[in-house]
């Protein structure tokens, strides 16, 4: 069975962690590319016609993983810049 995008995109990140990247490849990390359409999609679906409930739920999860890797990149920029 495959994986939820947003799920998918948990496991990229968690694969991508456990090969303890540098700071450089961590400010330089990007999703794989379906990935990015999907949420590009689901973010046009939005506003437009809006998102059911397990759509909505699947927003909500690219979005904190986003969070989550913008504060990872913010604190590998610092580094490099110390």
């Amino acid at each position: 069975m495959a994986l939820a995008p947003a799920d998918a995109l948990f496991d990229d990140i968690l694969e991508f962690l456990a090969s303890s990247p540098t700071a450089e490849q961590i400010v330089h990390y990007q999703p794989p590319v379906a990935l990015q359409q999907r949420l590009s999609e689901l973010l046009g679906k939005n506003r437009s016609t809006g998102l059911g409930e397990a759509e909505q739920w699947e927003l909500d999860e690219f979005l904190r993983m986003n969070r989550f890797m913008s504060r990872l990149r913010l604190k590998a920029r610092k580094r490099l810049e110390a």
